[in-house]
């Protein structure tokens, strides 16, 4: 089942398609290994000269159901399950990069990303400038450089909540024969799809609302296909050249638009192994049935509480991009006009120890690390997420020492807006 469905119906039906007499329900292949009858039959298949199942590392038939399914949503070519969505944002760099090359990426991203790529990735010899995704084009423009690989950036910024502007930086991308990776976690293809706006390849931490029930960790790369990788073969001899490791292929040569994806999963999940499990792939797909209904309900249920937290004299400001006002409401209508999410962030008029006694107050929302599922929950950047940055790198990540990060839930809205309340009347 192809992109020829609308989203709500690709939600349910797409990725498994029985055949007379098999499950209706997507099965659990909980199998490590998969029996052929000759020789010839596996060998033909480590050639990658067939497709089929061999080893769950490299592929399983309930994962790859689910990975077909997020690629229709996408409107891509094809996809891979990681084990997290910090695994997904980590082999999209190393399926396009080496030592001494450079990637760009939005300030206003995920702490854990913003340390990926600002620590991890450089001690393997890859750089990463960071650019505020707010500055004109001709000012991010000058952080491109020779060995630049990739542009990076968020749909809706976590904890920020920024928009980020996909057409102006899939231009800049472009001009420089780059692809632009977007990780789109908040928004999901439900609300926003940046494949349409000219992003190539997008990444996500299925654990927050594609699994919605916070029971999974799991992540996902998705590639548009869109990125002719053969018009720049100098700058991406990994997918350009024989891959002297798996018999001499040459990904571009032999699986086209699947180029990606096929590297991706036959390199770098053979190599690194973060493979997401077939339990925790069908509970993903569980969660992707209602996505359509909860991210309506969440999109709903934040505005109500933005309005409410907008207009409380203790609230000092309110970051959320469906208000009227808000600095990313136009890019927000332009990018997702039936919504953003249901996380937003707030600041309190006060300090910090006001914050964490507004917080130790609540009582139907619950203090968690976790964002954008079910259950309505707060957290405290500064002191979690982003714990591991100084107040510079703080203010660059759009964040501000008295922040609070509300993720909104599919509860009654009045319940939740009567628990804020209560705890605003301790401040």
């Amino acid at each position: 089942m192809g992109n020829s469905y609308r989203k709500d119906t690709i939600c349910v039906q797409a990725g498994w398609q029985p055949k007379k007499g098999e499950p209706r329900v997507l099965p659990i292949y909980q199998s490590t290994t998969f029996k052929y009858d000759t020789t010839d039959e596996m060998g033909r298949l480590f050639a990658l000269e067939d497709e089929g199942y061999f080893y769950t590392r490299l592929q399983n038939p309930t994962n790859d159901a689910v990975a077909e399914k997020i690629a229709a949503l996408e409107g891509g070519v094809a996809a891979m399950l990681t084990s997290s969505g910090q695994a997904a944002n980590f082999y999209t760099i190393a399926n396009l990069c080496q030592a001494g090359d450079h990637i760009i990426c939005s300030a206003k991203v995920y702490g854990g990303t913003f340390n990926l790529y600002k620590a991890t990735i450089r001690k393997l010899g890859i750089d990463c400038t960071f650019v505020d995704p707010d500055d004109p084009a001709e000012e991010i423009d000058r952080a491109f450089c020779e060995n630049t690989k990739a542009v990076v950036g968020e749909t809706i910024a976590n904890p920020a909540l920024t928009v980020l502007d996909i057409g102006k930086f899939a231009a800049l991308a472009h001009k420089h024969g780059v692809p632009l990776i977007v990780d789109n976690t908040f928004a999901t293809p439900i609300n926003c799809r940046p494949f349409e706006f000219g992003a190539d390849i997008v990444t996500h931490s299925t654990t927050k609302y594609m699994d919605g029930h916070a029971m999974a960790v799991g992540g996902c790369i998705v590639d548009s296909g869109n990125f002719d990788w053969e018009a720049y073969a100098d700058k991406f001899p990994g997918l350009t050249t024989p891959d002297e490791t798996y018999h001499g292929v040459v990904y571009t040569k032999q699986f086209g638009k699947k180029a990606f994806i096929t590297k991706a999963t036959a390199q770098l999940m053979r190599d690194l192994g973060s493979i997401q499990s077939p339990m925790n792939a069908f509970l993903l797909n569980v969660g992707l049935e209602t996505l359509p209904l909860r991210m309506e309900k969440h999109c709903s249920n934040a505005r109500k509480t933005a309005q409410f937290l907008a207009n409380h004299e203790k609230v000092e400001f309110v970051n959320c991009a469906m208000l009227e006002g808000d600095p990313y409401y136009a890019l927000a209508q332009k990018y997702m006009p039936n919504g953003t999410c249901g996380v937003l962030s707030f600041g309190l008029k006060g300090t910090k120890e006001d914050a964490v006694r507004f917080m130790d107050a609540l009582k139907l929302c619950a203090i968690v690390t976790h964002v954008a599922d079910a259950r309505t929950c707060v957290l405290h950047p500064a002191s979690h997420t982003h714990r591991q940055m100084n107040d510079e790198q703080l203010r660059e990540a759009g964040v501000t020492p008295g922040m609070i990060r509300l993720s909104v839930g599919i509860e009654h809205p009045q319940d939740i807006i009567d628990d804020l309340e209560q705890a605003l009347q301790q401040v």
